[in-house]
């Protein structure tokens, strides 16, 4: 099955900081699917899994901290868009934001904020919306949603305060 996003994460201690975009994906329907694969300890089936990606997914999120070189890895070994989430772990996450934002030049990651899983799934999102406009009308609806709960917030300080 085409458009799906396959979720990564260096390690099991990654689970809960990738768990928001877990969620954003279910939220609006799209298939995915998640993984440990790390740089570093299994290269070769990480290697592989990045090879073969194109025939399974349209997008691939890559979550890992410190030294942070599973997303660099994956976007070496494929053509599909990777977007990578920095994991705090040590140094605040800074580690982690700058070995996956400092890509070679025709390597892209695209990098969200350090824990940002929750807008590495959006920018899935819309990537994949490029073709799907079902799923343009539900990030059009979400981030209308959004607009409506910071009014409904402001009201309530205005009239608390």
């Amino acid at each position: 099955m085409k458009n799906k996003v396959a979720v990564i994460m260096g390690s099991s201690s990654d689970l809960d900081k990738v768990k928001p975009a877990i969620n954003v994906l279910k939220d609006l329907g799209i298939a995915y699917s998640v993984h440990i694969l790390s740089a570093h300890r299994t290269t070769d089936e990480t290697i592989a899994f990045a090879r073969d990606a194109h025939k399974t997914y349209s997008v691939i999120i890559c979550a890992a901290g410190m030294a942070a070189h599973l997303a660099g890895i994956v976007a070496a070994n494929t053509t599909i868009p990777v977007i990578g989430i920095p994991i705090s772990a040590r140094l605040g996450g800074m580690d982690a934001l700058l070995s996956t934002v400092q890509m070679p030049s025709g390597i892209p990651v695209a990098t969200v904020a350090i824990d940002g899983a929750k807008n590495a799934a959006i920018l899935s999102a819309q990537i994949l919306a490029l073709d799907d406009n079902t799923l343009s009308q539900k990030l059009i609806q979400m981030r209308d949603d959004g607009r409506k709960a910071i009014l409904e917030a402001n009201s309530t300080i205005t009239d608390a305060l």
